[in-house]
């Protein structure tokens, strides 16, 4: 569960986006930190029991900086307005499929999948993709994906043309052009908030 805490300080953030009101409000941030790592710490307990290799993992691990890097971006806002985290066996800064979750006031979700992974791992996802496509086509159609999911692939980026040794008319062409693949469920501030989370 999130606390009710974290979401009303994400949205005053939100509004004073500036070191002097974050400087002024540390305090408070440190508390909603703590809870949120609590509840990360939770999440790690949960998906261990399906997935063992974050079972050793720690939030801290998998806790995003608060702060952005505005070196290279025209926005000069010093924070993030959500709290997020990554779960996989490099933690969050490991490479390969995961597990995501994202606290915004009104913005929150959660996702699972792979985000543009490097050619050669992507290669062998659209190779298997390609080779196993009844079972693919499956798992999307799945009544627990689909109620989760809307049985689709979030990040809908893709190749204009297909990739090497494919051609358009091949069955599965819509997802082997995709360049990443993650399934997201978006949910409601009631629901960030309810002890079902």
């Amino acid at each position: 569960m999130i606390q009710p805490s974290i979401i009303k300080f994400l949205s005053a953030l939100k509004k004073n986006n500036n070191k002097q009101w974050f400087d002024t409000h540390r305090n408070q941030y440190e508390l909603i930190k703590k809870e949120f790592r609590l509840f990360v710490g939770q999440l790690i307990n949960s998906i261990a029991v399906f997935d063992n290799s974050i079972n050793f993992l720690e939030p801290k691990d998998c806790v995003f900086r608060i702060n952005r890097d505005v070196r290279f971006s025209k926005d000069k806002r010093p924070y993030k307005n959500n709290l997020a985290a990554y779960f996989n066996k490099g933690g969050k800064k490991g490479g390969g499929a995961g597990y995501y979750i994202h606290i915004e006031p009104g913005k929150s979700y959660m996702a699972a999948g792979v985000w543009m992974p490097p050619s050669e791992e992507l290669s062998k996802i659209r190779q298997e993709i390609d080779y196993n496509f009844d079972e693919w086509k499956k798992l999307l159609s799945e009544k627990s994906f689909k109620k989760y999911f809307n049985g689709t692939i979030a990040f809908k980026e893709s190749l204009v043309r297909p990739p090497k040794g494919y051609t358009e008319d091949n069955p599965a062409i819509e997802y082997i052009k995709l360049k990443s693949f993650v399934a997201m469920c978006s949910f409601t501030q009631e629901e960030t908030t309810s002890k079902d989370l």
